[in-house]
């Protein structure tokens, strides 16, 4: 048993139990050699993102139901179905080999012979799949959600880059996405100012602000990621959904809201089999109080920018015509698949 196919495996049951794939990479291949934590990161991200794909080609060869499939079997299977089908640096027989070696480790021996036949009797990929959401690997709620908000065209656009893996980019070494990095130019800042980031951790955005010579106060609700916050300056422990302790001060603000993270799926794939209609109502509930409460700290003159990384309309239009439906000076919107990296909503307020 490889130790990449062992971690990726307990990574992914990590991961149904309510774990966050990229923490999970983040923390477990810290002292893994690049070659190991490479695999480890296409099968775990691979197989999150393409799961409806995997599922159809196990059925083919299943002679039983998947969900009458023991859990721990069915995660192998479907490791062993995306590195066959596409991962082409894998020999086949090394991944039917290893599969049934994962399926006998997670004490299931009885479904080895099992695991082995399935595997080898796994059709080729198909030239077209059964429907849209086995094509785009989204729930078929969203698919429809994307057609009607976005237009077929983004919205497919959008779907393809998320089964993708995402370009890496970086700024001053340190890993960060070429979308987010165009948040902080929208508020133009200048030398001198007062800059309130509110929803700031892990501080990526503060450090960017920062470029520029200003004095900044970065907030954000959860202590631990404010203890490892990455930017020199001073940090303060708050809830934005509740009255915020500044009075109008501030030249320039950064609201980059927490949201569903549509725009993020190729990142982050979990999300597209855990988020909700409802959750994205929640969320935009609580984005309008963040922005309501924010506007009330922006001195007169001053231009907040608010963003999240959703392409909802209920988390970024609507927030707006609720919490500043005169102030909007001008909005953005990054789609996957059209602009590099991740998707993001941004407006400009002032």
């Amino acid at each position: 048993m490889t130790p990449a196919r062992r971690i990726a495996f307990e990574i992914l049951g990590s991961v149904e139990r309510g774990g966050l794939a990229a923490s999970l990479l983040d923390e477990r291949l810290v002292r893994v050699d690049s070659r190991d934590a490479g695999l480890v990161t296409q099968i775990v991200f691979g197989v999150l993102r393409r799961l409806p794909q995997l599922d159809w080609l196990l059925f083919q060869s299943s002679s039983r139901p998947l969900e009458k499939i023991d859990p721990s079997v069915l995660r192998a299977l479907r490791m062993g179905a995306f590195q066959l089908r596409y991962l082409s640096r894998v020999p086949p027989h090394a991944a039917v080999a290893e599969t049934v070696e994962l399926v006998k480790l997670a004490g299931k021996s009885s479904a080895a012979g099992f695991t082995n036949a399935i595997l080898r009797k796994l059709p080729p990929l198909p030239s077209s799949w059964p429907s849209d959401d086995v094509t785009f690997c989204l729930p078929e709620w969203l698919w429809q959600r994307w057609q009607q908000n976005l237009g077929a065209d983004l919205a497919t656009a959008a779907a393809r880059a998320s089964m993708e893996e995402p370009e890496a980019h970086t700024r001053d070494g340190r890993r960060m996405d070429i979308g987010a990095q165009a948040i902080v130019p929208l508020l133009e800042l200048q030398p001198g100012q007062l800059f309130l980031d509110l929803c700031a951790a892990p501080g990526n955005k503060t450090l960017q602000a920062l470029e520029t010579p200003i004095r900044a106060v970065a907030c954000d609700s959860n202590p631990r990621r404010l203890r490892a916050f990455l930017a020199p300056c001073p940090r303060v422990q708050l809830d934005a959904a509740k009255p915020l302790p500044f009075p109008p001060v501030f030249d320039r603000i950064l609201v980059d809201a927490p949201c569903s993270g549509t725009g993020t799926l190729a990142r982050n794939p979990e999300i597209r089999w855990r988020l909700t209609p409802a959750e994205i109502i929640r969320q935009a509930g609580r984005q309008t109080l963040i922005l309501e409460n924010a506007l009330r700290c922006l001195k007169p003159g001053g231009r907040l920018v608010y963003s999240t990384c959703s392409l909802e309309p209920e988390e970024n239009q609507d927030v707006l015509k609720r919490a500043a439906p005169a102030r909007v000076q001008s909005t953005v919107l990054r789609c996957p698949g059209r602009d590099p990296g991740d998707g993001f909503f941004a407006a400009v307020i002032e």
